[in-house]
């Protein structure tokens, strides 16, 4: 039986140095596994559940931010997929393993996507630390939830990331459009996207211009006004536009945007929908920024 009260104690960065490394012996998977994920974890101990014979446990090993360099390479050559994904998830992994973990064609099925991924690759893709050229090896990748991978990297290089706008995958152009480094230039074009997740994407994003903003908030799609009226940078003429939406739902994303004039907001007490005058009410006894 599961002893919570045993990985509660585990996971105490504050906990002794001896009891913790009598917890990593312990005969319950689940409490090497809390050892592993302490921040208090020495290195002595981490190599240890390094060789663990349960693959949970040196997943958990492999996702450290404490591991050091010997214990992810030996985790790297990991007969389990999902301990490979972690080390090449981990920014502590060398450019070298990336390099190399950026091969492991290794799959699992998605059922959340009814599909199977490449999760090491996915996951070298997705690493800061990935050498450039090998991210741009990546981008061209034939499986669309890899590139998708690439363009969620936050050092893609820009070139590569825009060329993503014409990707056929729609998921790694929406993947695109949510990048804090996509350009002005990039989200405009995505903001005529055909797909309604693309363009959600671009209205989301707190890097669109006000024009490609007070362009979408004209959208045929409830969704998309409604991701207009909740987005910040949003400027006030185009939140004032939606203030007078017809679906209360982006009335109500636009008395609860920190960016809306304090008029607007005191005109939305008196909608006749009752979710937009509580999210207006809300923002008067919150206090409006101005």
């Amino acid at each position: 039986m599961r002893d919570w009260k045993k990985e509660r104690e585990a996971s105490d960065p504050e906990i002794d140095g001896e009891e913790l490394e009598r917890l990593a012996r312990d005969w319950d998977w689940h409490v090497r596994r809390a050892v592993a994920n302490n921040p208090a974890a020495p290195m002595e101990i981490l190599g240890e559940l390094a060789r663990d014979r349960v693959q949970w446990v040196r997943e958990a090993v492999a996702a450290s931010p404490q591991a050091d360099g010997e214990i992810l390479d030996l985790l790297a050559e990991d007969g389990d997929g999902f301990v490979r994904a972690a080390v090449a998830l981990n920014p502590r992994t060398s450019p070298e393993v990336l390099s190399d973990l950026a091969e492991d064609e290794t799959m699992d099925f998605d059922y959340s996507l009814s599909k199977n991924r490449y999760i090491v690759m996915e996951a070298a893709a997705k690493n800061p630390k990935t050498p450039e050229e090998v991210i741009r090896a990546l981008a061209d990748d034939g499986d669309e939830g890899v590139r998708a991978a690439v363009v969620s990297n936050p050092t893609v290089p820009e070139d590569v990331l825009f060329d993503r706008r014409i990707d056929p995958s729609w998921s790694v152009r929406t993947a695109a459009a949510r990048s804090p480094q996509a350009t002005v230039e990039l989200l405009a074009y995505l903001a005529a996207d055909r797909i309604q997740d693309v363009r959600a994407a671009v209205a989301m994003n707190k890097k669109t211009s006000a024009s490609t903003l007070a362009s979408l908030a004209a959208d045929r799609d409830v969704e998309i006004r409604a991701a207009v009226a909740s987005n910040p940078i949003a400027d006030p003429a185009t939140l004032v536009a939606l203030s007078g939406d017809w679906a209360w739902k982006v009335r109500e994303k636009v008395a609860q945007n920190p960016s809306t004039p304090e008029e607007v907001v005191r005109a939305l007490v008196g909608d006749g929908d009752q979710s937009v005058k509580k999210a207006a009410r809300e923002r008067l006894e919150g206090g409006i920024r101005t």
